[in-house]
């Protein structure tokens, strides 16, 4: 846990705990999440992601743990916190046989706007969706990108501060889930708070304000992007030759290299930094050898996930932290 101060939190957890007979899910874990920010937690399939989601969002009761949401107690005051939160699931909630627009109204009179004010704030996030134009399409014939868009749409009816985001991104095209970064990015400039549970490491890095790692229910580890991927060593440069004389001059010359003889290849540790490189190349200069390809390899939130949880258990994610120089 942070230090700061449980009122100025948006999400505040001690010790939660949750079991379904001898099965531990969450092993009493610590979240607190400032308000206005987007907290991302990671894991493994069936760590307890959803779970937490599901008790935070008062879905389903905690065995224990001191659990405020939008300041309220969940034990205390449950009608409190689902006024003041929104969820929108990686199954969507969207009714496939109504309209967009009749989907949005019926979310309205859920929330006893009157008809005047639920169609003001219909067709205002309609618009704000990019939905306007299928609004009086059936929601059966949206494409996935469009059903997750209405699902967040009639979220946000309500006007809540806090928005649990269960993996809203699953099963889009690359530019769908673009599109929803940018919505969520949108929220949180609004003050609104995100608490995201995604199987992308890529969405966590490019969303996040913090970012937890469970594994077996517990904790594994918290911090900013930057600060977990600190935690992983193993950044290097791998350098690759096609003349077998150059490698094993450069595996002469260099130091603290590891031989790869079948794919004339030698990895260098390096943190990756320019003066890092500058050093080893100045190195291959001087002996008058240069590689064929150089690809500098820095720990991403992959490495940390996967040393974090020994899982390979997550989806494909771009390794934006690796780049090849030819």
């Amino acid at each position: 846990m942070t230090s700061t101060t449980t009122h100025s939190l948006a999400i505040a957890a001690k010790g939660l705990h949750k079991a379904y007979g001898d099965k531990t899910v969450l092993d009493g874990i610590d979240l607190a999440v400032p308000a206005g920010t987007v907290f991302s937690l990671l894991g493994p399939n069936g760590a307890g992601k959803t779970t937490a989601v599901k008790i935070l969002s008062t879905l389903i009761t905690a065995d224990a743990g001191d659990l405020h949401v939008g300041g309220h107690d969940l034990a205390v005051a449950p009608q409190a916190v689902r006024a003041a939160i929104g969820v929108t699931g990686q199954f969507s909630a969207v009714d496939g046989l109504i309209t967009g627009e009749e989907n949005m109204l019926l979310m309205a009179d859920l929330h006893h706007l009157s008809r005047s004010e639920g169609r003001r704030t219909a067709a205002e996030l309609l618009e704000r969706f990019d939905l306007v134009e299928a609004a009086k399409k059936p929601a059966s014939s949206y494409s996935g990108g469009m059903k997750r868009r209405l699902d967040l749409a009639m979220t946000l009816v309500g006007g809540p501060r806090i928005i649990f985001l269960d993996e809203p991104t699953t099963g889009l095209d690359p530019r769908s889930r673009h599109n929803m970064w940018q919505i969520i990015r949108e929220l949180v400039s609004d003050g609104v708070t995100v608490f995201l549970t995604t199987q992308y490491l890529e969405e966590a890095d490019e969303l996040a304000d913090r970012i937890a790692v469970l594994n077996d229910g517990k904790i594994a580890a918290e911090g900013t992007a930057d600060e977990l991927k600190r935690l992983i060593p193993g950044g290097h440069v791998r350098l690759r030759f096609t003349d077998p004389a150059a490698y094993q001059s450069a595996a002469v010359a260099l130091r603290e290299v590891t031989r790869d003889d079948e794919a004339l290849a030698l990895t260098v540790p390096s943190g990756g930094s320019q003066r890092e490189l500058r050093s080893i190349l100045d190195w291959l200069d001087s002996a008058g050898i240069e590689a064929d390809e150089l690809t500098v390899h820095t720990p991403d939130l992959d490495d940390v996930f996967f040393a974090l949880t020994g899982s390979t258990d997550t989806a494909d994610v771009p390794a934006q932290s690796k780049e090849t120089v030819r």
